[in-house]
Formats: structure tokens, sequence, C-alpha cells
């Protein structure tokens, strides 16, 4: 969006303003987008009328495979939530919680006496991606090489360098599920090596898209919004204080950060014909949901832009809404928090490097790029 690259949620914020609740644009094939929070939660939950597949827009540029579950609908989409869920239950991430925080306080001790980093290359690359990669137990040497395969599709604008990207994936997934379908272990993706569902094992091509989408989610989502949440308390000294000198209070504030800072977008298709607040959509017709900006609907919270921590907590849509609702969202909060805990205690006052400047951009997700921070050694 117009001045996305300055400030990514205030330009999500003067589209919802400036534009119709659900405006039709011309461009990548023409398709429309919603912005409102009502409407959102409208589509989001009515996957009878609002289909998953293609998520791409255009559609003719979908993905060479379909990736389970986000691009399946119910009730084929449940079993494979079945199949996912049990890996992030509480009481799973209950058990990925301890590892979470080992991780956060060696990698800010890694760095604390230089008195500075670059928190998404030193930080956010790593506390997330670490526990993914436990959960589908790959080599966490390979964590570069596939955050940069699994960006691709996220911020990339060129087609031809999108499917290259998922082709690779494809190719790795590939060698992976073959070795766990022989020599299967007790991770998730020996889990979708051997999946069955009603005694019929899953094609080799289901298999590689919901390993292909799991490993796109867990290598994206949480770091860019711990970009996010960092740039911000970095910028606002007063909540900073708030979470340092009242830790209770860092609960609260996940949700509220969830709720002003959320990254993802997605989309549906129109599986029929359908009349919605005086608009006939036709079947095929494809709507842009911004769920980044249901967090920001005046109509839905007194005063959206500003970040109150002990706001009630909001519904939103940073995870989706209905049958598509992110099964890792338990998990995302964790990591956030164990992040704001450990990161506070260590480094109650810190701030953007003096002379330097912040890199944001946008795409399917918006993130930080660059993010450089400082802070007084004592």
């Amino acid at each position: 969006p117009p001045g996305g690259e300055q400030d990514y949620h205030q330009a999500i914020k003067n589209i919802q303003d400036r534009c119709p609740d659900i405006f039709w644009v011309p461009y990548r094939g023409g398709h429309w987008v919603a912005t409102r929070g009502e409407d959102l939660g409208c589509i989001l939950k009515n996957s009878e009328t609002f289909g998953s597949y293609p998520k791409t827009i255009p559609k003719e540029e979908a993905n060479p495979v379909r990736l389970p579950p986000i691009e399946v609908d119910p009730p084929v989409q449940t079993q494979y939530r079945n199949l996912i869920n049990p890996w992030f239950t509480p009481k799973s991430v209950g058990n990925l919680e301890g590892q979470a925080r080992e991780n956060s306080i060696a990698l800010i001790e890694g760095f604390y006496a230089k008195g500075e980093c670059e928190f998404v290359r030193e930080f956010a690359s790593h506390l997330p991606i670490a526990i993914f990669m436990n959960l589908v137990a790959l080599p966490y040497e390979d964590r570069e090489a596939l955050m940069r395969l699994a960006e691709t599709p996220v911020y990339a604008k060129d087609h031809d360098e999108i499917i290259a990207a998922f082709r690779k994936m494809f190719e790795y997934i590939a060698v992976k599920l073959k070795e766990r379908e022989k020599n299967p272990g007790t991770d998730l993706l020996s889990k979708i090596a051997t999946a069955e569902f009603d005694g019929k094992p899953l094609t080799f091509e289901e298999k590689t898209g919901t390993a292909t989408l799991a490993l796109i989610g867990g290598l994206d989502t949480v770091a860019s919004t711990m970009g996010f949440v960092a740039h911000f308390l970095a910028t606002h000294p007063a909540h900073r204080r708030q979470l340092v000198d009242n830790p209770a209070l860092i609960g609260n504030a996940v949700e509220e950060f969830l709720r002003r800072f959320g990254v993802a977008t997605s989309s549906r298709i129109l599986n029929h014909d359908c009349d919605y607040k005086g608009i006939h959509f036709k079947k095929g017709d494809q709507i842009h949901t911004l769920l980044n900006a249901h967090g920001l609907d005046d109509r839905c919270f007194p005063n959206p832009m500003e970040v109150d921590f002990t706001r009630k907590n909001p519904l939103h849509s940073t995870f989706g809404q209905g049958p598509h609702r992110c099964p890792g969202s338990f998990l995302a909060r964790t990591e956030i928090r164990v992040f704001l805990e450990e990161w506070l205690k260590r480094i109650p006052d810190f701030r953007v490097k003096d002379g330097d400047q912040v890199k944001i951009r946008s795409g399917v997700n918006g993130s930080f790029t660059y993010l450089p921070l400082q802070w007084d050694v004592k």
C-alpha cells in the first residue's frame, strides 16, 4: 500500500478510512478488497460461499501444488486440521515454552554486551524458527536457506520467482517426507508423511502441500510480528516502562500487540453468485481480505491506533476466523510473551540505533527487514 515502507499499519489504516468498506480494484486481473471487521468475520466464517482455493490473485497464477489445510474447505479441511492440531495444543506448546525461554536468554546474552543488535537477523529470525525446526525435526543449519524460500511467496512480486521458490521447497520437502515414510519419528513432518484419512493414505502431493504450508507458516509470521513489537517498544518508552514496572501486564500486552500489529492478509474466491450489502458478487470473483485491518477498525475498537495494555481482550482477525483460523496461534502468543519477559528483564531501556534507518517491506505479510536497536550497557 502507498506509504507502507514508512509505516505499514498506517498505510493499511489509510486504505480502510479512505475507501469503501468493500471495493473493486482492476489490478492483478481485478478483485475485491475487504477491510472492515464485520465483513471480514462474515467472509472468513462462510467457507461455503467464500472458498479457499485458489488463494493466489490472480487465480491463473495459482501454486502448482494445493496447500492443505489453508486451500481446502470443510469437511475435508477438518481432517487436515485434526492431523496438525495435536502439535499446537496448550499442553504441547507448554512443553516447548522452556525451550523458547532458553533460546531467548541465550540469544540476548549473546549480544547484550555489544550494546546493540540488528533485531531481525540476530533475534527474530532465530527464536520462533528454532522452535519450528524442532517441531518438524529438520536440521537447524537448513534454517537460513528455508527462510529465504519461505519468504519468497510472501513478499516477491515476480510470479516466476515465486513458482521457482515453491518448486525448491517442494523438492526439499519431498526428500524429507520420503525419509520419514521409511523411518518415521514423533515429529510433525513424520505424522504428515504417514497420515491416513479414513484408512486411505494421503497422496504424495497432498503430503507435500501440507508440509510446505507448515514450513511457510512456521518460518515467517511470528518473526514478523516480533519486529513490529520491538520497534514499538523502542520508540515508546512510556509503554515500555509500563511492562517493565508491571510484568503482569505482559499477557494483555501480547494480545494488544497482535491486534494492533497484525501482519497477515489472505483471500477467498466466490463459489457461487452472492448478494451482500448491496454488492453482487459473481462466481469466480476473488476477494482480498485485509486481516490486519480488522484490529485497526474504529467501528470495532475505540482509538484503534493507540496501544492500550488494559484494553479488554478483543476479537480480531490477526489469526483469521472460522475454520481456517491459524492452528499455531497459541504457540505464537507463547513465543511473543516469552520474548517480552526475557528481553525486558535484561534490556529494559532500548531505542532505534542513533543515526540509522529501519527498513520495512510489504506483500502478503508486512515485516521489518532491518531493525537496528541500541542500549546502554551497565
